[in-house]
């Protein structure tokens, strides 16, 4: 509870002081401190301020103030008692008295005063999310490309009689609002203020990564360092006066190597010594030093947003000043809504220009300059680079690069490695697939023999078994298929992957970092659109939303496996390869012709490439299990219950008044919404019920064969056969089999990537021409793929 939600004549205890370090300072020595009792006394006529009464004196602060003073109050501590003792039917008259609800609040406040909230901030590749996952149990995703955390993620642990809430930010280089991740991230720092930031650092890479330290400080947070993959750094020679190093920045660094847990329970402990303020040296806040006459206008702004003082409780007024002569717009918005508006302006605009004169140079480059030139002399004092070795001995990561990104081997070698995915994925998961399709033909056996005819049977052979069944058989392919895209992010290969198709990329009017997300949509299209907020480019990034969708998902996944099966089992592979490459050629097509309809500046490809690294076995297969997870979470779901609205459909009306359930089902709910849109599919080579399998899909594409399952399902009823291979074999020809595997490829996205386009590109527009771009494409395509191999044959 808020002080400010307390009404008059009510008490609390205060449990902790929210908000930034100089306004933390100013209330505390007011007496607002842990375990003081504060009683409100009046209101004013406007309900603001609010006069409160502690430790023996009255003193009034305004409500926004209050807000950041967190209190267990009488009557929050009395309702927790009542429903405690209803839960347990124990008699609850004794929570009145005085004495007992003191030392219940005093209990409850120490309690929430052992709880901590922690954000995790800094650079991509830095290893943030693993030092997430080992410290909270929580199973991130880790891969060594920028963007694979695209929001924040929370894990709650404890240790050392303290619960933790970590919140795992997405990696970034800097907080300008240069791109919607900076921008995301400052917007938590700001308006959820954590107890500490952990800003963990890639300690191979100290002077960029330092650079985002150095406004962290400006922002007046508590911070505790992380410095990270030490082993590396150790192993190279390096050495850092970690104790000095701090002391200058004016934060504690502990060394750590997250994915093998090294250093993870000293950086808590020391994590837990800032935020009960044991380490005073370590914990002061300093003042990055940017050089005299940048001080002189930092100053003037900074005395300027001072006569604001509601905004001294929500923004450092020095990052608001450095903000905004760096002419960063989203501080402009805050700076220009105050009363000193005018004046601000004016003397920001004096100061660039003195500034401009004396240096010759932009004032966003002079303050860049002067916070490296603070890191630099800081490293300087503390760092010593192991002796350098002879020139011509390269790095393991350049020899590697020499070959991945050589001029004639990349694309070959990219290729290769795509036919070997898909050749993988369909050979090692065929096996295990004939495996779990026995059993489910079984068990559907087992089910018919056993069970008294009926609906509820119906149901369950046709419906579940049928429409689940259908799609649980490919767990294995789509598991596989995750192994393999995990072990190429996190080995680095996928960085390498978007640096030799940047140039591509560029001509049909895209950015190199276009080329990840598109990547991911081989995985799903819901993060992989998610990760387009890593492209600081708003044209690259609503054009490659456009794309994603003709990026085949593993939902995609199931059918091909099971038309190129049934159809093409000498070249399954070869369809799967060429349904991916039609996908990416499209999806290239499109951007060039989307490009031209968007006419915004492009920004410059900057995208760091990792150094390679082996995956941890640990990290990949916890991948692949968490997407094995996923995938029966949706067939436990959404499958589950469409599967069973498709067979309700099927069988309904007037199931026992024809001779055949495949007539019966011709003449059913589902029979009718198949026929009436047939004719739109019909010059395609879809029948009725693939029509309807297209509708399904809209859903999510696991459905389509779900659909097909309990519509094909009536076919092999004669004989209990729940084997949807044969009954397609029966009824469909190869040519509408290779185009609607071209259709589903290419049509409307899942309801979910729908959604997240629009949540993304902040409209519903540019969801709706996604949608209707996608089916006219799909319809145009399949058309000239049916007509082509229907004159071939």
């Amino acid at each position: 509870m808020k002080l400010s939600d307390l009404h008059t004549g009510e008490s609390g205890i205060i449990v902790k002081i929210h908000g930034r370090g100089s306004f933390q300072k100013r209330i505390t020595e007011m007496g607002f401190v842990f375990g003081k009792r504060v009683k409100v006394i009046l209101n004013a006529p406007l309900q603001d301020p609010i006069e409160y009464e502690i430790i023996g004196y009255k003193i009034s602060l305004r409500r926004e103030e209050a807000d950041n003073i967190e209190v267990v109050s009488e009557k929050e501590a009395k309702n927790f008692v009542h429903k405690q003792n209803q839960e347990l039917s124990i008699d609850a008259s004794y929570c009145d008295d005085a004495e007992f609800l003191e030392k219940e609040m005093e209990r409850m406040v120490a309690e929430r005063k052992h709880s901590i909230r922690v954000a995790l901030v800094g650079n991509p590749n830095c290893g943030k999310t693993s030092l997430f996952n080992i410290a909270s149990g929580a199973h991130e995703h880790v891969g060594n490309y920028s963007g694979v955390t695209v929001d924040a993620k929370e894990g709650i642990f404890e240790y050392g009689g303290y619960r933790f809430t970590l919140v795992d930010l997405p990696g970034t280089y800097s907080i300008s609002a240069y791109s919607p991740e900076e921008l995301y991230v400052r917007k938590s720092l700001v308006e959820e203020i954590p107890d500490i930031v952990l800003n963990v650092v890639d300690s191979s890479n100290l002077e960029r990564n330092l650079y985002l330290t150095t406004q962290v400080i400006d922002m007046d947070l508590r911070v505790v360092m992380a410095l990270n993959m030490y082993d590396e750094f150790r192993n190279r020679g390096d050495k850092l006066d970690i104790e000095r190093l701090g002391q200058l920045l004016g934060v504690p660094i502990v060394p750590t190597v997250s994915k093998t847990g090294e250093g993870i329970k000293h950086l808590f402990d020391t994590i837990i010594h800032v935020y009960e303020k044991k380490q005073p040296i370590l914990c002061r806040h300093i003042h990055i030093n940017h050089g005299e006459e940048l001080e002189t206008s930092i100053r003037r702004i900074q005395l300027l947003i001072q006569r604001n003082e509601g905004i001294r409780h929500k923004y450092s007024t020095r990052f608001l000043a450095i903000k905004y002569l760096e002419r960063d717009k989203d501080i402009e918005n805050v700076v220009e809504s105050l009363s000193c508006r005018d004046e601000v302006i004016a003397t920001r605009f004096e100061e660039r220009k003195r500034i401009e004169g004396l240096l010759h140079t932009s004032m966003e480059t002079v303050i860049v300059d002067a916070k490296y030139a603070f890191i630099q002399g800081a490293l300087k004092e503390t760092y010593t680079p192991a002796f350098l070795k002879e020139p011509s001995k390269r790095s393991k990561t350049d020899k590697i690069d020499a070959i991945v990104t050589n001029r004639w081997l990349a694309f070959p070698l990219f290729f290769f490695l795509l036919y070997l995915i898909f050749q993988g994925t369909f050979t090692l998961g065929e096996y295990p697939m004939k495996w779990i399709e026995w059993l489910v033909g079984q068990f559907g056996d087992w089910i018919s023999i056993y069970m008294p005819d009926g609906i509820l049977k119906d149901l369950i052979v046709d419906g579940i078994i049928g429409g689940v069944g259908s799609v649980l058989v490919f767990l294995p392919n789509i598991m596989i298929l995750y192994l393999f895209i995990s072990l190429l992010e996190d080995s680095g290969y996928m960085a390498r992957a978007a640096f030799i198709m940047d140039k591509i990329m560029h001509r049909i009017g895209l950015h190199g970092k276009s080329f990840i997300p598109m990547i991911m949509g081989f995985g799903c299209n819901v993060p992989a659109v998610m990760a387009t907020r890593t492209i600081e480019s708003r044209r690259s990034r609503l054009i490659t939303m456009f794309i994603i969708p003709f990026m085949s998902c593993t939902g995609r996944l199931p059918l091909y496996i099971l038309m190129a099966g049934v159809f093409f089992p000498r070249y399954a592979s070869l369809v799967l390869l060429g349904l991916y490459g039609l996908g990416i050629f499209v999806a290239v097509c499109s951007a060039n012709i989307i490009g031209r309809f968007i006419k915004e500046e492009d920004q410059p490809f900057v995208m760091e490439l990792p150094p390679y690294r082996i995956p941890t076995a640990k990290s990949v297969f916890r991948h692949t299990w968490e997407k094995g997870k996923q995938y029966l979470h949706k067939m436990s779901g959404i499958i589950l219950v469409c599967s069973i609205i498709i067979w309700f459909l099927g069988y309904f009306p007037r199931h026992d008044s024809y001779t055949s359930a495949a007539e019966q089902q011709e003449n059913s709910y589902i029979g009718y919404i198949g026929k009436a849109i047939e004719p739109i599919f019909k010059p395609l080579g879809f029948d009725w019920k693939m029509s309807t399998g297209v509708l399904s899909g809209i859903g999510a594409k696991e459905l389509v064969v779900s659909t097909l399952g309990v519509m094909y399902s009536a076919e092999n009823e004669t004989d209990n056969n729940t084997n949807l291979q044969e009954a397609l074999q029966k009824n469909v020809a190869p040519a509408a089999a290779l185009a609607y595997m071209v259709f589903i490829l290419l049509y409307f996205p899942c309801i979910a990537t729908f959604v997240a386009i629009k949540q993304e590109s902040g409209s519903w527009k540019w969801a709706a021409y996604s949608a209707i771009y996608t089916i006219c494409v799909a319809w145009v395509i399949t058309f000239i793929v049916y007509r082509s191999v229907m004159f071939l044959i």
